[in-house]
């Protein structure tokens, strides 16, 4: 089974019940899309610090992680220098992994040259988003040839961390796919959005 019944009686995506945070960010954000180039890098980022471990880590510390990378302004974190790496690892609120602080303020830097060139991060990775028609069925594959190509050229350009399985949870996040359960009650309202979602 992929789904389970919530507290209300209607079925959600069946990973809601392995953590309390889970079922808003399920209902709210999961598989909603999103445009905002700020909010994109915020979870490639954090997609990036959740290497390894679960994303109840990540999420129950995201505020925290808002707040240490000014809210992941790349134009701001672009010009980190060693005494914010320092910082960083001091917080005790975030993972404290120089090597995933390092990549955020390279792919900082790497997304200011991607707005340059591309007019913005939303642009480019919209254009990764995959035909629904030739999707596999939800939550049965943890990379698409989508997340293959995209991850292929991140790399490309020089960002850390972007892995062709990090980059499907991206997709899957940030509503490029709708992965929702077919029985899940949130299915419907992620296609609505995508529906009416102007693609940049």
């Amino acid at each position: 089974m992929s789904t389970i019944p919530g507290p209300d009686g209607k079925v959600r995506c069946r990973w809601v019940a392995a953590a309390p945070e889970f079922p808003a960010y399920h209902d709210a954000e999961w598989g909603f899309p999103v445009g905002n180039d700020r909010r994109l890098f915020e979870k490639l980022c954090l997609e990036g610090f959740q290497s390894g471990l679960s994303w109840r880590t990540i999420l129950a510390k995201r505020e925290n992680f808002r707040a240490a990378f000014h809210d992941f302004d790349f134009d701001r974190v672009a010009r980190y220098t060693d005494k914010d790496v320092a910082r960083l690892l001091q917080n005790a609120g975030i993972i404290r992994h120089r090597g995933k602080i390092e990549a955020v303020i390279n792919n900082a830097q790497r997304a200011r040259e991607m707005v340059k060139q591309e007019g913005s991060l939303a642009a480019f990775l919209w254009r990764y988003e995959p035909d629904p028609a030739h999707l596999a069925k939800p939550q049965t594959v943890s990379t698409s040839p989508e997340s293959v190509a995209l991850s292929k050229e991140l790399k490309k350009r020089g960002w850390k961390f972007v892995g062709p399985t990090t980059i499907f949870a991206f997709m899957q996040a940030m509503g490029l796919v709708n992965d929702h359960a077919e029985d899940c009650v949130i299915r419907a309202k992620a296609a609505k959005a995508r529906k009416s979602f102007k693609r940049p």
